[in-house]
């Protein structure tokens, strides 16, 4: 009953190949309505919390005229609407049944598919704007002369397109009475090659596309880093090769487990041992996958001094009794890193910090 991107909320019978619909997996269901429950619930929190703190930074002191801050902006609203899908998931794999009707099976798989993709192609851009702005400085298509209006236009684009991949599976969703439980499940047309499609579409735009921009782009930004004299360059490559590494190690796993799956309803390695295996082996590398939305807010934010400096000083506008003076010179460092930030693009391209 849990849920994947390619073959969310299938029923048990959908996810297994004609003559083997008799294969037992009790202990697989009996597994995940204890583990799910608890890991969706912890990575929701956690999420919640980190991606909330993110905008409530960008709220009070963004600059709609940086591309970084708009980005950063709505990768964290990507992580918090797919963040909501959570709690329904979480309650559907301990109950087992679907008791939130049909439209909510709609809605909820559309936070669950806009908010991942959504969240994919944010880090596209980001990662796409760091290589502009580092690597073609002078006639970058993200420089700061650029209007509002053209960085809102890229933004909705960027939505559009992260609905355009979702709409298969938020068409496809239904409510269906199976063996007297009500279980949320995509129901494909008979007769189509849907269901190969959703597999192909999330691998190859849930990590393929992604894994090479990236690749690409910081492969031509850490050689300019290098080539820059500063202390601080080695921070620098040491974060590119963090956020690399992070997302080919939370989302690999996950890939790999839908392509074999996706072999699994093409008749390959058909057995109920595989069947279970899979089911199982999905159960872990969704989660860790899932993760990467609690991640997003350290890399990207936090681990940057300007962003977590401004966070500091919010921190003492709210609590000034507890943060009044153990901040008071992270506030004054954010307060010069904030004016430098403004007039020093090389600063920019040392630290990544946007």
């Amino acid at each position: 009953m849990q849920p994947n991107m390619a073959t969310k909320n299938d029923s048990a019978n959908d996810t297994i190949p004609d003559g083997f619909s008799l294969c037992n997996n009790n202990n697989v269901m009996a597994f995940s309505r204890v583990f799910l429950p608890t890991l969706y619930s912890i990575v929701f929190i956690v999420g919640f919390i980190g991606n909330g703190l993110v905008l409530c930074v960008l709220v009070k002191y963004h600059k709609w005229s940086n591309m970084s801050d708009v980005c950063l902006f709505n990768l964290a609203i990507s992580d918090l609407i797919f963040l909501l899908s959570l709690p329904f998931w979480a309650h559907y794999a301990a109950t087992t049944r679907w008791t939130f009707g049909n439209f909510m099976c709609h809605t909820v798989t559309a936070f669950y598919t806009l908010g991942f993709y959504g969240s994919i192609f944010f880090m596209i851009l980001m990662t796409i704007e760091r290589y502009s702005v580092i690597v073609h400085t002078n006639n970058s298509l993200f420089s700061k002369h650029r209007s509002v209006r053209a960085i809102i236009a890229l933004i909705l684009l960027m939505w559009t397109l992260s609905l355009g991949a979702s709409l298969p599976n938020i068409i496809w969703a239904q409510v269906n009475n199976t063996s007297e439980v009500w279980t949320c499940s995509l129901e494909y047309p008979e007769g189509t090659k849907w269901r190969y499609f959703s597999y192909m579409e999330l691998n190859i735009l849930g990590l393929i596309i992604p894994l090479s921009v990236m690749v690409f782009c910081y492969s031509r930004i850490i050689p300019i880093l290098m080539s820059i004299k500063s202390q601080k360059k080695h921070r620098a490559v040491r974060l590119i090769l963090v956020l690399v590494s992070v997302f080919f190690l939370f989302w690999t796993p996950y890939n790999i487990v839908i392509f074999l799956t996706f072999l699994h309803h093409l008749g390959y390695m058909s057995t109920c041992e595989w069947y279970q295996d899979l089911t199982m082996a999905m159960q872990w590398v969704e989660t860790i996958a899932f993760c990467h939305c609690c991640i997003n807010p350290i890399i990207y934010a936090f681990v940057g001094n300007r962003f977590r400096n401004l966070f500091l000083k919010m921190l003492k506008l709210w609590f000034p009794l507890c943060f009044g003076r153990c901040t008071t010179t992270e506030s004054e460092c954010s307060e010069k890193m904030t004016n430098r930030y403004s007039s020093e693009i090389s600063c920019t391209k040392i630290k990544l910090n946007h």
